[in-house]
């Protein structure tokens, strides 16, 4: 992306042990890009040296506004894969998914990736995805404008009246299940930040989280999101008993 050597590679992974900084212009714009350690063992079961870089990328990440995942496209993905995008997710960050190797990913790898997509980032089918190759700068001008649209979506704001609007007529057109022998009733939303866009709902019971998922699978059809995070928490308004 750089269009010069500015760090010490290897195609062996693990190569990386200490984040890299890097100034890179992109369609006119200056980005910073922190080069960190890959994760090859849990935080947890690694010792020395990969402990500590894995601490290391935990703080890069929490530091970072957008995360850019970088993916062997060629080879099946790995745990660790999955683990720096569960971190990403668990951070609240922007996320965009670069597959590289594209140049060597033949019909039937496509159809291998496709099943391992839908299999091990069912997490983050949110995520910005772009398929490139280092190697013949195939498709690396892509990057920036994903990285562009996962912030925008990071940063955005819905209007309460819009936000409300729309939510009335999803819930009447699907109400919350059934709980306890009574229906929960959503009285009224906010979004309480952005980065991540967190929208907080006020009803009167719980809402189970397949609902949850569902009003946010909506909120997504409707406004978009794509490459971030959204969060969306219940707060459950008690009834007041009547003073006699």
């Amino acid at each position: 992306m750089s269009g010069e050597q500015r760090s010490v590679v290897h195609d062996v992974a693990g190569t990386t042990v200490d984040p890299v900084d890097s100034l890179v212009e992109l369609d006119g714009e200056v980005w910073r890009f922190v080069d960190t350690a890959g994760l090859r063992k849990r935080v947890q079961t690694a010792s020395g040296m990969e402990y500590y870089a894995s601490l290391r990328t935990r703080a890069a990440i929490e530091a970072a506004e957008v995360a850019v995942v970088l993916i062997d496209a060629s080879e099946p993905i790995a745990e660790q894969d999955q683990r720096v995008i569960s971190m990403v997710e668990e951070a609240g960050r922007a996320l965009v998914l670069v597959f590289n190797k594209w140049d060597l990913v033949d019909e039937d790898r496509r159809h291998a990736m496709k099943r391992e997509l839908e299999r091990d980032l069912v997490r983050v089918p949110w995520a910005e995805r772009v398929n490139v190759s280092a190697l013949t700068g195939r498709a690396v001008a892509k990057v920036a404008p994903a990285l562009r649209t996962a912030l925008a979506s990071w940063d955005q704001r819905i209007p309460t009246g819009r936000l409300n609007g729309w939510l009335s007529d999803v819930i009447a057109a699907t109400p919350p299940p059934v709980r306890g022998g009574k229906q929960p009733r959503v009285l009224f939303a906010t979004q309480a930040q952005t980065r991540p866009p967190t929208f907080v709902m006020f009803s009167t019971g719980f809402l189970a989280a397949g609902y949850r998922r569902f009003l946010e699978r909506r909120l997504r059809e409707e406004f978009g999101f794509t490459g971030s995070p959204v969060r969306i928490s219940v707060r459950v308004r008690e009834k007041r008993s009547r003073k006699g």
